[in-house]
């Protein structure tokens, strides 16, 4: 299986790529790379990996109205250190930084990481606001968030859902960001490029996006979502050891009542199967042109990451400040955060140093 899943993976290439990808330690951890010349690829290899995390729980959630949310969202560090805010991905959620936190706040910042739209206990604030999934109402939420929270800056790093949100968030308001780390790199999409099919060993990697366009698909993952999203974790982490006591603390997050609506329109919006809102229209233009990213940035690829993600050179152009990307091995896959803590970390503190 995970020969099969790499094999189909490479064949994810080129611009096409970028079109549809865009889908407790105490010590700070020693530097992996340091001070690489721009652009250089690095590799880590990792000698030993814990099946379990280290942490199995953050302190009480914190909530804050922002934008059309009532936020649920994690705040651990010193309340004037630098912010970091991270967020996860699809179907994962707060826990996969539940070890990567204690490594910044040990190193003085203020980490910040929020439940997005439909995970966890964040809510809308108006039953009439539409259940929408599209990118760039994510990335206005996390603008909403941090002005709720007084935060005019902040260093911003994710995964899956959560880079395309940090990618946007750098791409877009480069004045609300100091830098970003991003797993898998440029992520950002649009419908037009979404239009373009891939060959057929891609395409096969999308089947839930395509199961997602139909009713049987939605119907089936309210039916089934937590059946449904750990054989996703399987998948896209094949070599991940994950214990039952792993999966449930994220697999609470899927409880929330908007989860599904918002999970299948953002993959049928993908596609163009379902309409956005008309007021994220001047944010959708401007990611449909792929904007450059200025910023300080960091990307990192698990080498046993068993999702469809584009090769580092299809994107390495689309950052034009001082760049790095890391490759993990060791048998890491689609959740990196949770499967290398220390790297994902070690990535915000040398990145927050360029």
């Amino acid at each position: 299986m995970p020969e099969q899943i790499d094999q189909r993976r490479r064949t994810f290439l080129g611009t096409a790529a970028l079109g549809v990808a865009a889908t407790g330690l105490a010590t700070v951890a020693p530097a992996i790379a340091q001070q690489a010349p721009q652009g250089a690829s690095t590799s880590t290899r990792l000698a030993a990996r814990p099946v379990a995390a280290g942490r199995t729980a953050f302190p009480p959630l914190k909530r804050i109205n922002a934008g059309v949310l009532d936020v649920a969202y994690v705040e651990e560090g010193p309340a004037d250190g630098k912010p970091v805010l991270l967020f996860h991905g699809w179907p994962y959620d707060i826990h996969a930084f539940v070890d990567v936190a204690p490594i910044l706040t040990a190193a003085g910042y203020r980490v910040i990481i929020p439940h997005l739209r439909g995970y966890g206990a964040t809510r809308f604030l108006s039953d009439d606001t539409p259940r929408n999934g599209q990118q760039s109402a994510l990335a206005v939420d996390a603008i909403a968030l941090m002005d709720a929270l007084g935060i005019q800056k902040a260093l911003v790093a994710g995964f899956d859902w959560g880079a395309r949100n940090a990618c946007i968030l750098a791409a877009l308001f480069p004045e609300r960001c100091t830098a970003l780390v991003s797993v898998s790199g440029y992520l950002i999409g649009s419908q037009e490029a979404n239009r373009a099919p891939l060959p057929p060993k891609a395409e096969l990697l999308w089947w839930y996006q395509f199961y997602f366009a139909t009713e049987r698909g939605a119907q089936g993952y309210a039916k089934n979502t937590r059946e449904f999203v750990r054989l996703i974790w399987e998948l896209a982490s094949p070599k991940w050891r994950f214990d039952d006591a792993t999966f449930d603390r994220s697999a609470t997050a899927l409880d929330n009542p908007d989860h599904v609506a918002i999970s299948i329109h953002n993959y049928r919006w993908r596609l163009g199967l379902a309409q956005g809102e008309a007021k994220y229209d001047a944010l959708e233009a401007k990611l449909a042109a792929f904007p450059t990213i200025v910023l300080p940035t960091i990307t990192l690829e698990g080498d046993a990451n068993g999702a469809p993600y584009p090769p580092p050179a299809s994107y390495a152009r689309k950052f034009t400040g001082r760049y790095q990307h890391r490759d993990i091995t060791g048998g890491i896959g689609h959740d990196l955060p949770q499967e290398a803590p220390r790297e994902f970390a070690q990535a915000i503190l040398d990145v927050d140093r360029f």
